[in-house]
């Protein structure tokens, strides 16, 4: 629930700027980070050659694709792709409210994790709006079912992910990450975890526009006899379910507030976390929305108590 579990409202000190490929167009591009008021939640401008400029809201209801990544907008429009890395790095430094200015139509993949993310926030500071900071508060066991795999939301007296991948091949095979999240966790054992791919997979990916921009550099690349090709290896052990497990907590800060619950999935991906997300927040007696009572250095889950009644015009409403 954030690096502190802060009861205010947080964003930006100063602007912070980046620079990279995007994984899968193979573009160069830029995006710069820049503080924002409160209750703006994080907003994409996309910003194009010509001086147009146009503002996604970094919400569930914005998703329009999740093959391969997640995409806020329309695919064949205005739409900023590979969005997962950065929205975890904002959540894992509890970062509210943000406006991401970018040059191009995906956001840069960078060394394939969120850790080069999480160090320009910290470089830029953050502070605090006397504003107060909601959160989705899971009140009942929310299910769904893609084929073989499955995730859902349980109530839970914190924020807990219980994230299990099950490979064919021998070098991934089963893997499972279960633990309590907040930032401090986040940047210990999931920061650093890098995307990852097979070779067999190449050809059909670029024939499909994806993987265009995926090198050495930010994937983890399988070879066909079950070899990781990275000279330096893996970060991790079992990196490849942290990853996974990264993925989720970006794709899930698309509820437009940080949840309390556990999260739970089993051969999950980008597809199956947005349905989760959406099965939870369409369903009104599912969840409640909560926030601090009072300000303090640090607050726990007891101290939430329930706000009054969503409006239209919340950021966790689809």
């Amino acid at each position: 629930m954030g690096t502190e579990l802060l009861g205010y409202q947080a964003t930006l000190c100063d602007k912070a700027e980046l620079s990279g490929i995007g994984v899968h167009s193979g573009e160069q591009v830029s995006i710069c980070l820049l503080p924002a008021a409160p209750n703006t939640g994080v907003k994409f401008r996309r910003i194009y050659e010509d001086g147009t400029i146009a503002d996604l809201t970094a919400v569930a209801g914005q998703v329009g694709a999740t093959d391969l990544c997640t995409m806020l907008g329309d695919p064949a429009g205005v739409h900023v792709a590979t969005v997962e890395h950065l929205m975890a790095a904002f959540w894992a430094t509890g970062l509210d409210n943000v406006v991401v200015e970018i040059d191009g139509d995906e956001v840069p993949v960078m060394d394939g994790s969120s850790r080069v993310f999480i160090d320009a926030i910290d470089e830029a500071g953050i502070t605090h709006h006397a504003v107060k900071r909601r959160y989705v508060r899971v009140k009942k066991t929310v299910r769904v079912e893609i084929g073989g795999s499955w995730a859902e939301f349980r109530p839970h007296q914190g924020t807990r992910f219980e994230v299990v991948i099950d490979f064919d091949t021998p070098l991934i095979g089963r893997q499972e990450f279960k633990s309590e999240v907040d930032g401090n966790v986040f940047r210990a054992e999931l920061a650093n975890a890098r995307t990852f791919g097979f070779m067999k997979d190449v050809e059909r990916l670029w024939a499909s526009g994806h993987a265009l921009g995926s090198s050495l550099e930010n994937s983890v690349v399988i070879s066909d006899d079950n070899k990781v090709i990275n000279r330096e290896g893996l970060r991790f052990r079992d990196e490849f379910v942290r990853h996974k497990t990264l993925d989720a907590v970006g794709d899930l800060a698309l509820a437009g507030a940080q949840f309390i619950g556990c999260y739970a999935s089993y051969r999950g991906g980008h597809r199956l976390n947005a349905a989760a997300l959406k099965a939870l927040l369409t369903d009104r007696t599912a969840y409640e929305v909560v926030e601090t009572p009072e300000k303090r250095e640090r607050v726990y889950s007891g101290d939430f108590v329930a706000v009054a009644a969503v409006q239209a015009h919340a950021p966790w409403v689809l």
